[in-house]
């Protein structure tokens, strides 16, 4: 799903026009976006939380040549998805076990 079929997604479940949800995505994603630059924390419970952290520097490899590179340190954004959602995925998709031989 692209964002013109979530805000048409959306729009439908809410019962909104379609511009009016985009313009409230929008706002979402921006706001999220910016909080998240401040290095601070946003907590949807149940849905799931937006941080940042900080990923150290370290040497790496160059796939084509092999050779060492240093990958500088930086501050990235990162999702953790809260219960009800890991629920909801889970309960949607069941893993089948594989049923064990008898002997």
């Amino acid at each position: 799903m692209n964002k013109a079929e979530l805000v048409e997604a959306a729009a439908k479940e809410a019962g909104l026009t379609q511009i009016d949800t985009a313009r409230a995505l929008n706002a979402i994603m921006d706001t999220i976006i910016k909080t998240v630059a401040k290095r601070e924390e946003i907590t949807l419970v149940g849905f799931g939380s937006f941080k940042s952290y900080e990923r150290a520097a370290r040497t790496g490899q160059n796939p084509r040549t092999r050779e060492p590179i240093e990958i500088p340190a930086a501050i990235l954004p990162k999702f953790s998805a809260g219960s009800k959602f890991k629920e909801a995925v889970l309960e949607a998709n069941p893993i089948k076990k594989a049923s064990k031989k008898k002997k």
